[in-house]
């Protein structure tokens, strides 16, 4: 038998906690202020007139402040603190999420908001019901309220470990202070509230975003160094065109796999949807969609900068390894506390920030929560007597939600990978909706009999994959981490710790290395497709050919063609005004 390996050297600091003074504390507070301000001010204009202008805000905004918020609710700090710890330990190839990015939002603009625009719905699960029946309304609605109040608990969590670690302040304090923020300026200021606070909040999180690669930058000597120490570090292999679906990141898991992940929550998730047809025109929505896209690679920009340089920084000293910090999600306050933590007010700005993307993404899930309740169970349901009951009604499920979605949070502090965890809830619920969603607009024949076959079927095959993920995680030879190293870390005064090596892994059961190891992007995918075949399979067994659908249901070719047609207007009538002076010019 092999000799035992010897014991290796860690290293251990308490990190310190006093460095967020009066400044940062200021900066804190203002963003605090200026979100619950937004808030007064929108109740002060009138966002409680009715019951559409508190959940919709009257249908009547524009491209622009709708792209941000998209963006920002999008970018919760899940993705802040998430996403560069990624970069750090896995390399640059979820920088290829830009081209899902694409991919979804052309669809999400040219196949799914037509649809909804043309049958004037509130809620996005209305369109079950048009298409299906009631019933598979009710199921579309519950498993969003499920997802939503899981997910939104998450992105409560996540930032309340960068204030711990960066201020010292009681976990569980910051948490509840997220909540009743958001809880406040929701129920005061409606859905415009949600809106203008998302813009300032996006502004305020790349801010503190980009502060910190400037920073960077400059300790690094610019961006040349950065990227050396990432190639030498084999953090800049993007192009991995394995089609083993095993595998975690490749181009073709994160092309497939993210572009129906993404699918699920601009396509058909409320939070998303309904920002979008809050917009004055479907021109409006549309534009929304696309300048949303310029935002998305803006943010996936800094946030792999970020990891990159987290990766030049500590390249020889790896906080995590060192046990420095528990889990890779405390790696982005730790460095922010020690780049730049000696400077007053930055440490403030990134902690704004990345509170910020929490409010943006919480306040949008509380306000959806309460539009589909409204819309699926209180309208058709209950029958309010007035707009003014119905408005008052959606306040009250405001402070409902949030006070739920706050008590989630407890469940999101014992996992451990924040990122990871929320793409596969998604992927393993939202995908056979998303089959359930595709199947109405694209397959005439498409029955309730099918689509409820195949909805139940996708959601055991993709829950029984992502289910045994979690009981047997895939094994390193999936999802291939790169080195990290403490090489360095004895030149620092950190005190040194030992701890004992870990014993081999032992060999694991084919089943459990290939079908549990399926990449968690798939999840998604998986789902789509067996309720898209199944569902199909069984319309055309029980005499979905034999139903007449509205055609207002479902995706035509007037739809494809509606862009092109209004770009050759466009183009006809530019033409025409440069052409109409050359014939009237006076010929001396």
């Amino acid at each position: 038998m092999a000799p035992p390996a010897p014991p290796r050297p860690t290293l251990h600091r308490d990190l310190p906690v006093d460095r967020f003074g009066a400044v940062d504390t200021s900066i804190f507070a203002a963003m605090l202020l200026i979100s619950s301000a937004i808030g007064i001010y929108s109740a002060y204009r009138g966002a409680h007139r009715t019951y559409k202008d508190f959940l919709m805000a009257g249908r009547g905004l524009r491209c622009g402040p709708v792209a941000v918020s998209l963006a920002a609710s999008f970018m919760s700090a899940v993705t802040v603190l998430g996403t560069p710890a990624e970069i750090y330990i896995f390399g640059v190839k979820f920088g290829l999420f830009a081209l899902p990015y694409v991919l979804m939002v052309v669809i999400s603009a040219e196949v799914f908001l037509p649809v909804y625009y043309r049958l004037g719905i509130s809620s996005v699960y209305e369109y079950l019901e048009l298409r299906y029946n009631k019933y598979m309304r009710l199921i579309g609605t519950v498993i969003f309220v499920g997802l939503t109040i899981f997910y939104t608990g998450m992105v409560i969590y996540s930032p309340s470990l960068a204030l711990s670690q960066v201020t010292g302040i009681e976990l569980w304090g910051s948490v509840f202070a997220t909540g009743v923020v958001c809880i406040f300026y929701c129920t005061l200021g409606g859905f415009w509230a949600v809106i203008w606070t998302d813009v300032f909040q996006f502004v305020l999180t790349t801010s503190g975003l980009l502060t910190l690669i400037i920073q960077a930058l400059i300790i690094k000597g610019g961006l040349k160094n950065i990227l050396y120490d990432a190639q030498n570090g084999g953090r800049l292999e993007l192009w991995d065109f394995n089609p083993d679906p095993l595998q975690r990141h490749t181009f073709w898991t994160v092309t497939i796999g993210g572009t129906f992940t993404w699918l699920t929550v601009y396509g058909i998730n409320q939070c998303q949807v309904q920002r979008y047809l809050a917009c004055k025109t479907q021109v409006h929505a549309k534009l929304s969609l696309y300048i949303n896209l310029l935002a998305l690679w803006l943010i996936l920009c800094c946030v792999v900068l970020c990891g990159l340089s987290m990766y030049s920084i500590y390249k020889d000293c790896d906080p995590w390894t060192a046990q420095i910090v528990k889990v890779p999600d405390q790696l982005m306050p730790y460095l922010v506390l020690d780049i730049l933590g000696d400077f007053p007010g930055i440490t403030g700005l990134f902690v704004a920030g990345t509170y910020s993307a929490t409010l943006s993404t919480v306040s949008s899930s509380i306000n959806s929560l309460a539009a589909v309740t409204v819309e699926d169970f209180i309208i058709p349901y209950l029958s309010p007597k007035s707009e003014g009951h119905l408005s008052a009604i959606s306040m009250g499920l405001n402070l409902l939600f949030g006070a739920v979605c706050l008590s989630m949070a407890a469940v999101a502090s014992v996992v451990s990978s924040l990122l990871q965890a929320s793409l596969s809830v998604f992927g393993l619920f939202g995908g056979p909706l998303l089959g359930v969603f595709s199947m109405g607009m694209f397959l005439p024949f498409a029955n309730t009999k099918g689509a409820f076959s195949g909805f139940v079927c996708g959601i055991i095959v993709s829950s029984w994959v992502g289910i045994g993920s979690l009981i047997y995680p895939p094994s390193a030879h999936r999802t291939k981490p790169l080195h990290l190293s403490t090489a360095d870390c004895h030149q620092s005064n950190w005190t040194v710790v030992t701890t004992t090596a870990k014993p081999p892994t032992p060999p694991r059961p084919y089943f459990e290395d290939h079908w549990y190891s399926l990449s968690y992007l798939y999840f998604s995918t998986l789902g789509t497709l067996v309720t898209f075949i199944v569902g199909t399979l069984v319309s055309l067994s029980t005499g979905g050919l034999k139903q007449h659908v509205d055609r207002t249901l479902l995706f035509g070719k007037e739809d494809f063609m509606a862009d092109f047609v209004y770009l050759k207007s466009i183009a006809v009538m530019l033409y025409e005004r440069i052409r109409s002076p050359a014939q009237h010019e006076d010929p001396q």
